[in-house]
């Protein structure tokens, strides 16, 4: 007998964005490690990789995720 049981039906109203697929699901249907979510929506999820990639310009540009000490054009001195 299995210790964690996988769980095959999702609950209605979690969206999710399959990374693999390129697709919207309702309830998890894919692994975690392939999935973006849940959202509250379909229509948030499938705008996912558009604000995954808003945030990721955020954080870029967000001075508190840069170390001074580090060097700016990435190079080895």
């Amino acid at each position: 007998m299995a210790l964690f049981k996988k769980r095959t039906v999702g609950k209605p109203g979690e969206w999710f964005y399959c990374l693999v697929h390129h697709k919207v699901e309702e309830g998890p249907e894919c692994p975690a490690k392939d999935r973006f979510g849940p959202y509250p929506t379909r229509e948030e999820a499938e705008h996912a990789m558009q604000s995954a990639q808003e945030r990721n310009l955020e954080w870029e540009n967000d001075p508190k995720w840069h170390d001074k000490s580090a060097p700016q054009d990435g190079g080895t001195d």
